[in-house]
Order: C-alpha cells, then structure tokens, then sequence
C-alpha cells in the first residue's frame, strides 16, 4: 500500500458543516441585504459617536462613514468566498471568481429595482467582491496547510512502517 503522495480524502463533515454555514451566511445576507430600510438607518448619530471616539484613540481622520461602510461590505462577503470555498472541490476554486460577484451584483440589482428606500451601489459590489476574494484566499491557504500537514502525517507513518522491528 503507498502512502506517501496520495491525496488525502475529501472530508465529509467539513462539506456538511461548511454546506449548512454557508445556508445560513447566505439567508442572513439576504435577509439583511432584503430589508426594506438601510439596517444603518436609525444608527447614523450613533455610528458618528463611534468613529469619533475611535479617531481620538489614533484611528486616521480619512476613515469616515464611507470608509467604515465599504470596509463592511468587505467583511460581509469574506465568509461566503470562505465557505464557499471549502465547499466546492478544491478543482472548481475558479467559481467563486464568478459567484461573488454574481451573488453580490445581484444583491444591487434587486435593491435599486424593488426597494425604495435601499440604493444599488457599484462601489458596494466591488467591496463585496474584494471581500469573497478574499475569503477564497484564505481558504485556499488553509487547505495547502492542512493538505501540507497531512502529507507529512502520512509520510511519518510510511516512515514508521519500514522501520525493522527490533
């Protein structure tokens, strides 16, 4: 039996467990992305109060709102590109280069044609798109690392087999 470069085997639970998170990650998108108002509408004093503090404890005067705002878009979409990621064979990374932009675009199109109080946004599409990218990149990292660790596991164990016994 040869151990030593053989691919290790697709892990079942972490499809089930990444297939059920990024369910979930993608209805609180929706459902967030899908309300009728801003979720940041009656927040706006609050957030100001926020960026206040934050900028005289040495956070740059150039981050406001808008700044704080994309930096969220990004971070909304970094678990979908991660999930995503670990969900669909390591073969087929290439998708997400297509459906993060696609789920976000999507997003944007909805809002701006059917609700009212919501504005579709490019800028917004590409955050989120820079965040699924990310997320993909991150995924990917972690896969090498665990493949890495356990091609040395497997090649520790075919070690230890042709060892004679004494």
């Amino acid at each position: 039996m040869r151990l030593v470069g053989r691919t290790p085997s697709t892990s079942s639970i972490r499809l089930a467990l990444c297939g059920a998170l990024l369910l979930l990650y993608v209805l609180i998108v929706l459902t967030a992305t899908m309300w009728p108002t801003p979720l940041d509408q009656n927040y706006a004093s609050a957030i100001e109060r926020v960026l206040s503090v934050l900028h005289r404890h040495g956070l740059p005067e150039w981050f406001g709102y808008s700044k704080l705002e994309f930096s969220a878009n990004i971070a909304m979409f970094v678990p979908m590109g991660f999930l995503l990621s670990l969900t669909l064979p390591q073969r087929a990374w290439w998708s997400v280069v297509l459906l993060a932009p696609a789920f976000s675009g999507g997003i944007e199109l909805t809002q701006g044609a059917f609700l009212e109080q919501r504005f579709a946004s490019v800028l917004d599409v590409v955050a989120n798109t820079m965040g699924g990218y990310l997320g993909a990149v991150l995924a990917h990292a972690l896969r090498a690392l665990v493949h890495a660790r356990d091609r040395l596991l497997l090649e520790s164990l075919a070690t230890v087999r042709r060892r004679p016994l004494r």
